[in-house]
Formats: C-alpha cells, sequence, structure tokens
C-alpha cells in the first residue's frame, strides 16, 4: 500500500477505517475480527484497511500512529474519529452510527 493511493481512497469513499496493527500485538489480533464483523454489520459502506506499523512505517508516522491498535475512522473524507490502545467497540459504533446514517441518507 502507497500512501497516495490511501489518500486517494480516503477522499474518494463514503468511509474508511484504517486499522494500525503490529506483527506482534496480541491485542491487536484480538480485536480486529470483531471490528471487522461489527462495521461489515453496521456500516457496510465504510472500506476497511488494516496496516503493519513494521510493514508501513511512513504511512504510521503520515497519520501519527505511535502505539498499536490504533483505528482512524473517516466519513466524507474527513477524520472524524481514532481510537487507541484502550478501545471500546461498542462506544466507537455508538458515535459513528448517527454521522454514518446521514451521510449514507
Amino acid at each position: 500500500m502507497r500512501l497516495e493511493t490511501l489518500q486517494k481512497t480516503i477522499e474518494e469513499k463514503p468511509g474508511v477505517l484504517l486499522y494500525f496493527s503490529g506483527e506482534n500485538c496480541n491485542v491487536c489480533h484480538a480485536l480486529r475480527p470483531k471490528f471487522k464483523e461489527a462495521f461489515e454489520k453496521h456500516f457496510p459502506l465504510v472500506e476497511q484497511i488494516y496496516l503493519d506499523v513494521q510493514e508501513h512505517p511512513e504511512i504510521a508516522a503520515h497519520f501519527q500512529v505511535f502505539s498499536v491498535p490504533t483505528m482512524i475512522v473517516y466519513l466524507g473524507g474527513r477524520e472524524f474519529a481514532r481510537e487507541g490502545r484502550a478501545v471500546s467497540l461498542s462506544r466507537l459504533v455508538e458515535k459513528l452510527q448517527r454521522p454514518y446514517e446521514m451521510m449514507i441518507s
């Protein structure tokens, strides 16, 4: 994945979830399927992109990701939510529900 491609995707898609993780991060691997399932169920138009910070350090630096897991959600090309470390999936879903519904109607 190239930074330019990622930025273009963020601009063109109605919503994008960037999920930054690390190869040795057990929390990242445990949360990933839960986020995948929740976003497929509640936010099907949000494209999910998973990035390993060791494989893409320049992208992680660009988005100022200093710890994993970090999730950044873009709606309409703008950063809407950023969660890291102690992530509450239910709180994030609740936070995104109304703006997402407004965006797709």
